[in-house]
């Protein structure tokens, strides 16, 4: 594409008026320059709602600067919006990943600009959505004005994520290195129990889903040994590169898709990034339709590997804060449980370590004020610490936290079993079942 083409950073933010809402693309697609010229922007700019799922890069949204210029809405909280979320100028939207773009589709929160990270146009004028095409793929096709940051090091990635240049309003060329993400060599003594109890419950042609962070890619260093297995996930990291090159995961006994591994977004390192360049065994599709409770279902054994920040007694599941502190969201967790427990043979699975880094057990008899429950006690199934695993489903409320205190740091067992007695146990205490 000629160059003539292409404008300046600070032309393109133009476009963003006061009073719109920005989307911004996520994870190692997040087009840190634009977002930077729209911040530049901040004396002329009043009353710009952004919206994002996780965003990375060298951004700062809670600058006293632009406070009163921007409002962050989030969908899902990263660590570089944790703090305006939670303060006046941003908040949370609970929502389950899947139905994201029905936000924007339904004109529940239309969007006016889009600002998104592709790779370059091929000979037919087309770009890739590249690491994440996840939400961003509604909200380009829902927008009212798309401005494209267009970068050589994207990926061009296969399935939902092609876009034309007719249909980006401005384009700029900059080139730089996406963002990485390396959960290798993270692994402590703890993760690696959690993950060997974690592939001990996956069969020969489970389908995975896996979450982030260092257990899910300790579990599948565990599954070299593993025949068929296939990936139908929101998120791929660098983890699954040497199962595909060893045959391990082929997708052959998938009834969806077979032969493909399908996935809504990639993170982490230049390796993956490579990996996925113009790979046609990788499709990165739309969110609604890879996190689509009765498209996962049908795929057997689907084996989804989540995880918690604390758990209590009856097994309900808060994994998106701390208390009134939002720290992530809902994210895909609820839709791959739900999923999971559908599927012929499927097991949903919250794995986690006992205890948080200042020693507090995360099994407790009651979830924090103000926590969120993203997995309700009627949903979870296997939970799994380092001290072994524990299947609630059909357990009632007592054995549940039997079952869970067996798993629980042995520091805090004392405590959890007199939480337990004077609960279910103690004279009276029908009133708090």
């Amino acid at each position: 594409m000629a160059k003539s083409n292409y404008i300046s950073v600070e032309e393109a933010l133009t476009f963003v008026q006061t009073g719109d809402r920005v989307f911004i693309h996520g994870s190692a697609a997040t087009p840190v320059p634009l977002v930077k010229a729209m911040q530049a922007r901040h004396r002329e700019l009043h009353h710009v709602e952004l919206v994002s799922i996780t965003t990375m890069g060298d951004l700062d949204f809670d600058n006293p600067l632009w406070r009163d210029s921007f409002f962050f809405n989030s969908l899902f909280v990263s660590a570089n919006t944790r703090k305006v979320v939670n303060s006046m100028n941003g908040d949370y939207v609970p929502i389950f990943l899947s139905q994201i773009p029905q936000l924007f589709k339904r004109n529940i929160l239309p969007l006016d600009v889009a600002l998104i990270q592709v790779s370059p146009p091929d000979v037919h004028g087309y770009c890739s959505l590249g690491t994440s095409v996840d939400i961003a793929r509604a909200a380009v096709d829902t927008a009212r004005l798309v401005i494209a940051q267009v970068n050589s090091r994207m990926p061009r990635t296969h399935g939902d994520s092609f876009l034309h240049v007719r249909d980006i309003d401005a384009m700029v060329l900059h080139e730089m290195e996406l963002p990485e993400l390396s959960y290798d060599g993270g692994a402590s003594p703890i993760i690696e129990k959690i993950a060997e109890y974690v592939a001990s419950l996956i069969e020969n042609g489970a389908t995975l889903q896996l979450g982030i962070g260092n257990i899910p890619d300790q579990v599948l260093k565990n599954l070299t040994d593993h025949k068929d297995l296939g990936l139908h996930t929101e998120m791929l990291s660098d983890g699954v590169i040497p199962l595909i090159e060893s045959g391990v995961i082929n997708n052959r006994r998938k009834k969806l898709n077979p032969g493909l591994s399908v996935t809504a977004f990639v993170n982490g390192t230049r390796r993956l990034f490579d990996f996925v360049d113009d790979n046609p065994e990788i499709r990165l599709m739309d969110i609604a339709y890879v996190n689509d409770t009765s498209i996962i279902r049908q795929n057997p054994k689907v084996t989804a590997i989540n995880s918690a920040i604390e758990i209590d007694l009856t097994g309900q599941v808060c994994a998106d804060s701390m208390g009134t502190w939002q720290y992530s969201g809902i994210g895909g967790q609820m839709d791959f449980i739900r999923g999971a427990s559908l599927s012929e043979h499927g097991l949903p699975i919250i794995a986690m370590p006992s205890v948080t880094s200042t020693g507090m057990s995360r099994i407790v008899p009651f979830l924090k004020e103000g926590a969120g429950v993203v997995t309700t006690r009627g949903h979870v199934h296997w939970v799994v610490t380092e001290y072994g695993k524990v299947d609630l489903f059909g357990k009632n409320l007592k054995q549940r936290a039997q079952a869970l205190i067996g798993i629980a740091h042995p520091q805090h067992r004392e405590w959890l079993e007199k939480a337990f007695y004077r609960r279910f146990k103690s004279e009276g205490s029908n009133s708090l079942i």
